[in-house]
């Protein structure tokens, strides 16, 4: 059963056309990847996903649900949570802070950055949030500062931050850029796990290795447009694929 459904979904700025006919099926718990060369429209896809953009034409559906003219507040209040490309996070707060503020976020529907006072009796949202914490392995950083943990850490605290969300359909865009091999297979086995808890995923990514660890299915975009859908094994010989991502070179 899908859980995301795109349809004949455009974009454009200006004279460039950023999406084009783009249709998409998301099957319940399964990871879907989407891979492309720069510039193929991936991250554009996905802001039309969280109401960042909307689309010039075309659906959205997130459980039968349109996504379209939401805020990104309400899409998250609908269980769709998104990890960005640069991590987003508050450097200035504590792991513990910054992980309590999306739960209180998905709670009344936006985030309040002076709302740490009213929820220092809240015991259910801070034992959630030292769980999820725990889950992604930060536990014991949780009284430190942001700022100083490491790029795959900060990657980790945001997973968190998801996490205490309780998302059905979590959107991750490049979770593993800018980290050393180590950490990235450290984020595959932590996005195992996640997967392993029934949570859908779509994941935009170029490391080709996290990709084939983790995709049940893969799309993947050219110039906006959807050239090929398929399990890992097949896109893997598909000609069109090597062409327009590696230009012609075998994944």
């Amino acid at each position: 059963m899908s859980i995301l459904s795109v349809e004949n979904v455009n974009k454009n700025f200006g004279g460039l056309r950023a999406l084009n006919n783009v249709n998409l099926e998301v099957e319940a718990g399964t990871v879907h990847a989407i891979i492309g060369p720069n510039g193929a429209g991936k991250s554009t896809l996905l802001n039309c996903f969280v109401g960042r953009l909307e689309p010039d034409t075309g659906t959205v559906l997130f459980n039968g649900q349109s996504l379209l003219g939401l805020k990104p507040h309400q899409i998250n209040q609908t269980g769709v949570s998104r990890v960005f490309q640069t991590p987003e996070i508050f450097d200035d707060m504590t792991l513990l802070e910054n992980v309590t503020i999306p739960a209180l976020a998905k709670r009344d529907g936006s985030f309040r950055l002076n709302a740490w006072r009213a929820v220092r009796d809240e015991s259910k949202i801070h034992e959630a949030a030292h769980e999820c914490l725990a889950d992604v392995g930060l536990g014991e950083k949780s009284q430190e500062l942001a700022r100083q943990l490491s790029r795959g850490d900060k990657r980790r605290l945001e997973l968190a931050m998801c996490l205490v969300q309780d998302p059905k359909l979590l959107l991750l865009d490049e979770p593993t850029a800018g980290m050393s091999r180590a950490d990235t297979n450290n984020t595959i086995d932590l996005m195992r796990r996640i997967a392993d808890q029934g949570v859908t995923m779509v994941v935009i990514e170029h490391d080709m290795h996290v990709v084939f660890s983790l995709a049940d299915k893969i799309s993947v975009l050219a110039q906006g447009t959807v050239i090929a859908e398929d399990i890992p094994d097949r896109i893997k010989g598909d000609a069109r694929v090597q062409e327009a991502y590696l230009g012609g070179a075998h994944l």
